[in-house]
């Protein structure tokens, strides 16, 4: 058996800095969504912080779909 060592670290430095930009991003999000909260209950604007969060867990679950894809096909 032979182990393409490059290969196998290039695997791994990919993943670990994938799963540090996902966990920062879904970070943003719920970030926003308690600015959200905290904003409804002052009665001051919502749309900003409603409009990052959700884009946040979109691009998680873009990213999501994205490795289900690669996984399948």
């Amino acid at each position: 058996m032979n182990i393409d060592w490059a290969a196998l670290g290039s695997v791994f430095g990919v993943s670990l800095v994938v799963t540090v930009a996902m966990v920062g991003v879904f970070t943003l999000g719920v970030v926003g969504l308690a600015r959200r909260e905290a904003a409804v209950s002052r009665q001051g604007g919502t749309a900003l912080a409603t409009t990052g969060a959700c884009l946040c867990f979109a691009v998680c679950a873009a990213v999501v779909g994205y490795g289900i894809q690669l996984i399948v096909a």
